[in-house]
């Protein structure tokens, strides 16, 4: 049995889960090869609410409606090399506005589950959850 890296860091995320005809938005930051599920990293002592309204205008230019908030599931994921664990708080919401990459996204798509080795394993747990609960085709 191979023996897994002890966890170095914790890292607290929060995402964003957009759902449409069984697809799923994904970004591609500037400067990065991968695709994730929109949102970011808390900063201090913010919600998940003020994180994800926070990160989402900043990443797509759109205002996440709060009172539309609903949780999807929390996701755990080691991402090796470094042995980084990375916790992704999920919620779907209702928007306004115009879905536009900022300066800080490269590129936005619409991922089906075929699409799951393109993105992170902690993302990759979610969509194996959106697939089985039939959103994600």
């Amino acid at each position: 049995m191979t023996e897994r890296p002890a966890v170095t860091a914790l890292i607290d995320t929060v995402a964003w889960v957009l759902i449409e005809r069984g697809r799923v938005l994904c970004a591609r930051p500037t400067g990065k090869d991968v695709f994730y599920v929109p949102g970011g990293k808390r900063e201090g002592a913010e919600t998940d609410l003020e994180t994800l309204t926070r990160e989402i205008e900043e990443e797509l230019t759109v205002a996440v409606l709060p009172e539309s908030v609903a949780p999807v599931g929390t996701y755990e994921a080691v991402h090796e090399p470094g042995a980084v664990c990375v916790r992704m708080s999920c919620y779907t919401a209702d928007y306004r506005g115009t879905l536009t990459p900022s300066s800080e996204i490269a590129e936005i798509a619409w991922f089906g589950y075929h699409d799951r080795v393109r993105v992170p394993p902690v993302d990759q747990l979610l969509f194996d959850d959106l697939a089985a609960a039939g959103l994600l085709h």
